[in-house]
């Protein structure tokens, strides 16, 4: 792995291209297991950097505040329940702008490393409302200047509640109306445009800012409850079988780990790229410890055994943080360290049941309970975030696959704030390390039990493979929409149709295949095949137990997968036509 230059696998490029898709995939699978993404050693040293210019961002925010103290006396301060309103609203601001989640190389931003602002920011780029049916004054897929300023308002309203003082004192909290300033207009963007609403991580940050509205005497308890939601909610989510996958890619992808060790997370490496014993224990050990901790958590009071379960969830956390996963949530985690520090550590003594409010116990059952089952159950209906289906490898995804010479139509007909990523690594790496980067993104996604099945649908979408340029739905959405982070959502028909009105592709030059996350109570997962032109081709199911038993390449002479297509009647002037 080079300082400046990708760690790529070593193929002779002309050979690697001449062969089918499938195979094209081997290799790099292969490689994924040693190296991971190949991300230079720079990418890394960038991250720790912005982590570390996140940390000393909000030191100095709290230590400007008005009776709390300078940076040298945080010993004082750092558990103030100002403090902590600050740092969250501090991560909001971080978020919301594009520089946590979805940012920079591990989530295809390369140059520049972020979509967030510099895209949301530009009128004329391409919206997604939530419910633009149901919700007047939210139609549309264009992005207008009172869209731009409606955002421009959220992050002044961020900035002035951040330099705003707590009422009452150095350990005051800020009065409900302060907090109001800036929920209002996360709430009405959230309507306009889910992208920016998902960004802003608003399950857990819009969440805790609805807690600040109601009085100190129920934050500490409410926002205990939060936490322990968002941990017992990723453990949830990881009961399935896809997670021992994505245990095993994410440590493949850590720089720290030796060679021997990633191996071993790995059948028989390299021909059996199923997750070993290794990789299925690690992955309920991980499940058993985000139950388990977090209750030792709620139902100590300090002392010893809190103390443990402290140190057991800072280790965890940095552990996630050390693999540098795909789409890279290290501030997220980060802010987890802090809160379990402060809400668990510092104010042990608070019971996490404390909360005197019926109106904010009503709010805190619709977040923490309600709306994650609801997303359990119908993933269709909500998405992986408000959810809290974690990275456990449950994600809606698609491959979106581009007639050769077509895709340039992105660059030619949407307003974005940057190149395409095969554009981005074309002018770093040149054209055909472009490829090879891409292409491990795709083998990334194959190493995943859902990344098989897309794989093995892709014969069903087209024709012939090798006509097309299949690019990953996440890269897609980055670059039109100005982020990703794992949500199939923001890559799904809404997505295809502002696509298909701008740049008008013909039939066949733009077929997507979309794969939707697995219902809790079912073994099988909704895929759909659309044409960008002419619409829906074909849906129905995938097992999920033919997508773990397979390896990332599938197999070359029968590169599909089994599925149970859905019938639907065709309508009567569709059947009149071909009668005709």
């Amino acid at each position: 792995m080079g300082f400046l230059a990708p760690n790529t696998a070593g193929v002779d490029i002309q050979q690697w291209l001449s062969r089918p898709y499938q195979q094209r995939i081997r290799p790099l699978a292969e490689h994924w297991v040693m190296h991971g993404f190949g991300t230079p050693r720079i990418v890394h040293l960038l991250y720790l950097l912005k982590i570390t210019a996140y940390a000393l961002g909000g030191m100095a925010a709290v230590s400007a505040t008005s009776g709390v103290g300078g940076i040298v006396h945080y010993g004082s301060w750092w558990a103030e329940p100002i403090v902590y309103q600050k740092l969250a609203v501090w991560t909001l601001l971080w978020e919301v702008l594009g520089l946590g989640c979805g940012s920079g190389p591990l989530s295809s931003h390369f140059l520049p490393p972020v979509g967030g602002f510099l895209h949301w920011l530009r009128p004329g780029t391409v919206r997604l409302p939530p419910w633009p049916g149901r919700v007047p004054f939210t139609g549309g897929t264009r992005r207008t200047v009172a869209d731009v300023d409606l955002y421009a308002a959220l992050l002044g309203a961020a900035v002035w509640l951040l330099c705003s003082p707590g009422d009452g004192g150095a350990a005051g909290v800020w009065a409900p109306w302060r907090v109001a300033v800036l929920a209002v207009p996360l709430v009405l963007l959230g309507l306009r445009d889910k992208t920016v609403f998902l960004a802003a991580r608003a399950e857990h940050y819009g969440l805790t800012l609805l807690v600040f509205l109601f009085p100190v005497s129920d934050m500490t308890a409410a926002l205990k409850l939060v936490m322990l939601a968002l941990w017992w909610g990723a453990a949830s989510s990881k009961l399935n079988r896809h997670f021992p996958f994505v245990v095993a890619v994410m440590i493949s992808n850590s720089p720290l780990h030796p060679a021997w060790f990633k191996r071993r997370l790995y059948r028989h490496y390299p021909d059996d790229l199923r997750p070993s014993a290794l990789a299925v224990a690690a992955a309920h050990g991980g499940t058993v410890i985000e139950y388990g901790v977090p209750l030792v958590l709620v139902l100590s009071h300090g002392g010893t055994v809190t103390t443990i379960a402290l140190a057991v969830m800072v280790v965890f956390h940095l552990h996630i943080m050390s693999a540098f996963p795909m789409g890279v949530p290290l501030e997220w985690n980060v802010f987890f360290i802090y809160s379990a520090l402060v809400l668990f550590g510092h104010d042990a003594g608070v019971s996490a049941f404390a909360v005197h409010s019926p109106l904010l116990a009503a709010v805190l059952v619709l977040g923490l309970v309600v709306v994650p089952l609801l997303g359990h159950v119908r993933p269709d209906l909500v998405s992986f975030l408000p959810s809290m289906r974690y990275y456990a490898g449950n994600w809606p995804t698609s491959l979106w696959c581009f007639r050769k010479g077509t895709e340039h139509r992105l660059n030619e007909y949407i307003v974005k704030a940057s190149g395409l990523p095969v554009d981005q690594l074309t002018r770093l790496y040149g054209a055909e390390t472009a490829k090879l980067v891409l292409h491990q993104g795709l083998a990334w996604r194959a190493m995943h039990s859902h990344g098989r099945a897309l794989a093995g649908l892709l014969p069903r979408a087209v024709d012939d493979v090798e006509s097309y340029d299949v690019r990953e739905g996440e890269t897609v959405a980055g670059a039109v929409l100005g982020w990703n982070f794992g949500d199939g959502h923001l890559h799904n028909e809404q997505l295809v149709a502002a696509v298909q009105q701008r740049c008008g592709f013909a039939p066949g030059d733009l077929r997507v295949v979309l794969l939707e996350s697995q219902p809790t109570h079912r073994q099988r997962q909704y895929y759909r095949i659309v044409d960008a032109s002419s619409g829906l081709i074909e849906e129905g199911y995938v097992n999920v137990r033919e997508m773990v038993v397979r390896q990332p390449w599938l197999d070359d002479e029968t590169p599909a997968i089994p599925v149970e297509p859905v019938a639907r009647p065709r309508p009567a002037t569709e059947v009149a036509a071909v009668h005709e």
